[in-house]
């Protein structure tokens, strides 16, 4: 089964503007290096019309950037965890997100709902270096931690379409 979105793929009637523009986005967030040329062959269009709705779709704020995807394990870090973490005074003022910004091991930082306040995604060589940055991150922000390590991962980073 082919992941591409075509004209075929749409049940056979014509495309309308939005999924043309769902198409396009489908198919550069799971190859962002796809040439217009492809792109245009996926949605049926002339590879100039790709070209203008691909700039509107940037200058609308839908595509936000195209980056490469790197293999954390092969770059030597392959021990992935979330730490959820609380400030330890509420009466604080809440700045953790911006003195953890400076830690490269942090991948990324969602406020969340609940006990804590934030989750943080975390990538390190080793369980001595996830200690090491856990010290790191509680002294930096003042605040606890709760830490689960990812034992293995069947899927991330997927498209929303």
């Amino acid at each position: 089964m082919s992941s591409s979105s075509s004209p075929a793929d749409h049940g056979g009637g014509p495309l309308t503007s939005g999924d043309v523009d769902r198409a396009l986005l489908a198919a550069l967030a799971r190859d962002g290096r796809a040439s217009y040329t492809e792109l245009a062959e996926r949605v049926g269009l002339s590879v100039s019309a790709v070209h203008q709705r691909v700039r509107r779709l940037e200058q609308r704020g839908l595509i936000t950037g195209y980056h490469a995807k790197l293999d954390a394990g092969s770059l030597g870090l392959g021990l992935t965890a979330f730490v959820a973490i609380t400030p330890t005074d509420a009466a604080s003022p809440d700045e953790a997100p911006s003195l953890l910004a400076h830690l490269p091991e942090i991948e990324a930082c969602h406020s969340v709902a609940g006990v804590e306040s934030y989750l943080l995604k975390v990538r390190t060589s080793s369980p001595d270096a996830l200690e090491a940055l856990l010290r790191t991150i509680r002294q930096t922000a003042k605040v606890t931690t709760r830490t689960t390590v990812v034992l293995s991962t069947f899927y991330e980073d997927r498209p929303p379409l």
